[in-house]
């Protein structure tokens, strides 16, 4: 997937560790990267997520890695896209994200027979992290 760069490059999406405070690395975030001035953007449907959860850190946060594609569920689609393909394209994102969509809906109707609405609730969510990105 691409996108324009203020320098007139190309930007391509990929998975990066962004590190907060020297001491947390997030790993698997979904980054426009320019080759040509090195620029990086976090991915517009993630950057709210990603600040929510450097915010919830804290100040002093305590050294560890936090893998972002097992918390939010378009880096985790993205990332199973790069177990399929050596590079991000937008025919493997698209297949990954609808397996993904109906592992939720299939597990929605589980939890929804068994009149879980915690359950629901989450997986409604999950949903919604991935429904937003073709809004984007």
């Amino acid at each position: 997937m691409l996108k324009s760069c203020s320098c007139g490059g190309e930007m391509n999406l990929m998975l990066r560790t962004v590190i907060f405070a020297k001491k947390v690395n997030i790993s698997n975030v979904p980054v426009f990267n320019c080759s040509q001035c090195g620029r990086n953007d976090v991915f517009p449907g993630v950057k709210e997520d990603v600040g929510r959860l450097v915010g919830e850190l804290g100040t002093r946060p305590v050294p560890h890695n936090i893998p972002f594609d097992q918390v939010h569920e378009w880096a985790g689609v993205l990332s199973q896209a790069l177990h399929v393909s050596d590079s991000l394209q937008a025919t493997v994102i698209a297949k990954a994200a609808e397996d993904r969509i109906n592992q939720l809906l299939d597990l929605w109707l589980i939890a929804s027979s068994l009149d879980d609405e915690g359950w629901k609730a989450e997986l409604q969510s999950r949903l919604s992290q991935l429904s937003a990105q073709y809004i984007l």
